[in-house]
């Protein structure tokens, strides 16, 4: 199946692209690696789940805020490389804040690990690091960069 066929059988839809809220771009490519700038749990231009994990953000919403990552890692991919262009998701980097006690970080990132493998099947494994840092922008509780193998220069 196509990626689209995948997300349209888990009942999702790709955002709209968001823009880069500063002196960069959404996707950069060099060679044969493209490499998607961080991407927060934002949809259609509204944020959501801004907070800290274990304390206004509970795990569970945390893997749906980071699953909403993922999908607009697609949605970049899709928008400006093409589903048909990819090869392979190589790695992703996952970014979150949290509360002093609060240690589920591989269950939040699951979110996004395990929608890449759905929607993109054999091309979405990858490998993996998560990042618990103090401040994300916009007190968002979590955010995710990867970067991908295309099959030509975009």
């Amino acid at each position: 199946m196509t990626p689209k066929e995948n997300l349209k059988n888990l009942g999702l839809q790709l955002p709209k692209v968001s823009t880069p809220g500063g002196s960069y771009v959404s996707v950069n490519v060099r060679e044969n690696i493209a490499y998607i700038a961080i991407q927060f749990p934002i949809l259609n231009q509204n944020y959501l789940y801004q907070g800290r994990l274990g304390k206004e953000i509970t795990t569970e919403q945390g893997y749906k805020a980071m699953e909403l990552c993922a999908l607009n890692v697609l949605a970049q991919i899709d928008h400006k490389i093409g589903f048909e262009n990819i090869v392979g998701l190589n790695h992703i980097d996952a970014y979150f804040q949290s509360g002093p006690d609060w240690d589920d970080s591989p269950i939040v990132v699951n979110g996004a690990s395990d929608l890449f493998v759905k929607v993109l099947e054999e091309k979405g494994k990858h490998s993996r690091a998560i990042f618990g840092v103090e401040k994300l922008p916009r007190n968002f509780s979590v955010g995710l960069t990867a970067s991908f193998t295309i099959n030509k220069k975009t």
